[in-house]
């Protein structure tokens, strides 16, 4: 009978060290800004000596090549989870596509600007990290082909629009809600232009008052 395999602890606490210089860089990002902290403020976060880093990671741009890919591999896992149940209204199903990303992104401004933005002059992701933003950016496709929506440049514009809100939120309002309240009403727009078919309209359920309640009008009998 065979044993369980040996566990490789030597690696298990490099991946340990590594994960904790990414959150720490996440945080300083959040702290000081994407592209203003240094090599030596990270290693000091995580009590150790700049040269120390590079035997975790070769330069600063792998540190964000590191932090791009666990970033969109987390979105990627709360798009799955959150978009695996769209409405069948082709509006409501964009509406909730809109807002699973909109609250992703203004949930953390660096990350949102590493993300999608060019924060970082020189920086491009690995062919690795890039892996889930492609499969997030196939499953938005999918769902607008499920609705009927075949031209690249319904895709495009809808994306823009939502960043532009997105944008806007953090820029003017970050913490508020002044851009994510008109984030419905800016898809609704976006649809009347591609032609989506307008909601179904809501069913409202018959209040009646309980028998024998002397309550308001009493309903009429038919004698028939």
């Amino acid at each position: 009978m065979l044993g369980s395999p040996r566990r490789n602890r030597i690696a298990e606490r490099r991946e340990a060290t590594r994960l904790e210089i990414l959150d720490a860089a996440w945080e300083l990002a959040q702290e000081q800004g994407l592209a203003e902290f240094t090599l030596r403020d990270l290693a000091e976060r995580v009590g150790m000596r700049a040269p120390s880093l590079y035997a975790h990671f070769a330069s600063k741009h792998a540190i964000y090549d590191a932090m791009f890919g666990q970033a969109w591999s987390k979105y990627e896992q709360v798009a799955l989870a959150e978009l695996a149940d769209l409405p069948q209204a082709p509006r409501a199903a964009i509406r909730r596509l809109a807002r699973v990303f909109f609250d992703f992104a203004v949930a953390n401004p660096s990350r949102h600007q590493l993300m999608n933005q060019r924060t970082i002059p020189g920086f491009e992701p690995s062919a690795e990290s890039y892996a889930p933003a492609l499969r997030v950016l196939e499953l938005g496709q999918q769902i607008f082909r499920s609705i009927g929506l075949s031209d690249a440049a319904d895709f495009d514009i809808g994306t823009a629009i939502i960043a532009g809100l997105i944008n806007q939120q953090l820029a003017n309002d970050p913490g508020g809600t002044r851009w994510s309240a008109l984030l419905d009403r800016t898809v609704d727009i976006w649809a009347d232009g591609v032609g989506l078919p307008p909601d179904p309209p809501t069913r409202t359920r018959l209040k009646t008052q309980p028998q024998g309640s002397h309550h308001g009008t009493p309903a009429t009998r038919s004698t028939s």
